[in-house]
């Protein structure tokens, strides 16, 4: 990408917020998923990524980081569309990291169709296995290891409450999560385990430019918010660590947006 996106590999400062948590996060070769992980291992946190078997170079950059921050790394490559693969990476994680106590999931898929008659059953599938089969099966798997005090953070994203017209199978995924995460919270409050969501607006990853959006969208990516430029993937890392920190202690069940000023509905 150019520019490259910035994820804070040489401008997030840790203090220590996550101190021997453990966590989980798909989706971490790049975009959010690597802004999280670079934050989570300067703030103190074990860090296992899941990624595609393609991603394999952008891992091992990850991996570096989390290294040089002093930290355990566990990198898990697969396609979470596979119900089977879900419950193994979880488990994987757990034993490998010694435990589990923060579950993130950033991974997601987009693609553009500018008609919905365009858009094929495989397609549609496609989407909704990574971004809510998966979730489902991911989330069955963690509670298990979870013990009072974790969280679990999903990412939703402003097309929940404002479909764009372009992913419009994206969108109604991204609402099924913020709606997930609201109505988990409340079934989990019982074992202490809290449950949030982030609703991101337009962010600077690879997600946009590897086909979730037209060329043109690209180009003009943030300019439609009131800060007039997308946000770069490290402006949302302390949103995680905060959701997953005690610091957040009172916080279940709520959708943060960070959206350059949209706000949520």
């Amino acid at each position: 990408m150019d520019p490259r996106p910035d994820h804070g590999e040489h401008s997030y400062r840790g203090s220590g917020r996550l101190a021997g948590r453990k966590a989980l996060i798909t989706g971490g070769d790049s975009g959010l998923g690597r802004a999280a992980a670079i934050a989570y291992a300067r703030e103190g946190a074990d860090v296992a990524i899941n990624y595609l078997p393609q991603e394999e170079s952008d891992a091992r950059d990850v991996q570096g980081l989390v290294q040089q921050a002093g930290r355990k790394f566990v990198g898990l490559p697969g396609d979470i569309r596979n119900e089977s693969f879900c419950r193994d990476l979880v488990s994987r994680a757990a034993v490998e990291l010694g435990g589990l106590d923060i579950f993130v999931n950033c991974a997601g898929r987009q693609h553009t169709h500018d008609d919905i008659l365009d858009v094929s059953t495989e397609d549609f599938d496609w989407t909704l296995k990574t971004n809510l089969y998966a979730l489902f099966w991911l989330t069955k798997a963690a509670i298990p290891h979870m013990k009072p005090g974790s969280a679990i953070i999903f990412t939703s994203s402003t097309n929940a409450y404002n479909p764009s017209v372009n992913i419009l199978d994206y969108s109604i995924t991204k609402a099924g999560i913020a709606n997930f995460a609201k109505g988990l919270a409340k079934q989990l409050v019982g074992r202490g385990i809290r449950v949030n969501a982030i609703a991101p607006g337009p962010f600077w990853t690879a997600l946009q430019v590897s086909g979730g959006q037209t060329a043109e969208n690209v180009e003009k990516l943030g300019g439609d918010v009131p800060i007039g430029r997308p946000g770069q993937p490290v402006e949302i890392a302390p949103i995680y660590v905060q959701l997953a920190s005690t610091e957040s202690s009172y916080m279940t069940g709520q959708v943060v947006g960070v959206n350059g000023g949209v706000g949520l509905p």
